[in-house]
């Protein structure tokens, strides 16, 4: 492999989270290269399952992950998907190092590219402009969850299978129906139903 080609290769890797940052924050090239230098970069296997203590906040390169929460019954309840582009976080789990009341799996085999909690908090003083974008993410993420309540508390299955199909688009190809019902907590027999009423 050339050092041309292998230089290529590196800046295509980190292209997508690169262009993430940039939807809130402006990085310049000294302060991009240590973030690279502290992102760490694996492969999950599909049905792996990511933590007891959410050690880490992943960002999905490729692939997705599902957060859900299992009931005392051992039921499962979806409740977010991070396919591509998609940060993945049990947030209070991550910023007091607790055990995570959800859990994080992958769906398909993921790409991840993350950070630690206390290399997350040194790149915080390094680059302040990443404290801003996280803010801003942690911000945006709760706007999301609270339209989820909301959502599930006022609407009809019907609009909240149009809702998913709006926020995740081409999900639903890649993914087992069961999960796409579990996230809007109606069996996989109702969802058939009205994707066929939708068909």
């Amino acid at each position: 492999m050339s050092r041309t080609f292998y230089l290529y290769a590196k800046t295509k890797m980190y292209e997508l989270i690169l262009a993430n940052f940039s939807m809130h924050v402006a990085l310049d090239a000294a302060e991009t290269e240590p973030i690279k230098t502290k992102l760490q970069h694996k492969t999950i296997k599909k049905s792996t399952i990511l933590l007891d203590i959410c050690r880490h906040i992943c960002f999905v390169n490729k692939g997705c992950l599902r957060i859900f929460n299992t009931d005392k019954d051992g039921e499962e309840h979806n409740i977010l998907f991070c396919p591509e582009n998609w940060w993945a976080v049990d947030i209070a789990s991550f910023s007091g190092q607790t055990p995570a009341f959800y859990t994080i799996a992958a769906l398909e085999d993921t790409e991840v590219f993350y950070l630690s909690y206390n290399v997350l908090e040194q790149l915080y003083i390094e680059i302040p402009k990443l404290e801003r974008f996280f803010r801003i993410m942690i911000q945006n993420g709760f706007n999301l969850y609270q339209n989820r309540i909301t959502s599930n508390l006022s609407k009809s299955a019907e609009e909240r299978y149009m809702l998913f199909q709006k926020q995740y688009p081409k999900l639903e190809q890649r993914i087992a129906q069961k999960q796409i019902a579990s996230y809007l907590g109606i069996t996989p027999v109702f969802l058939s139903m009205i994707r066929k009423r939708n068909s």
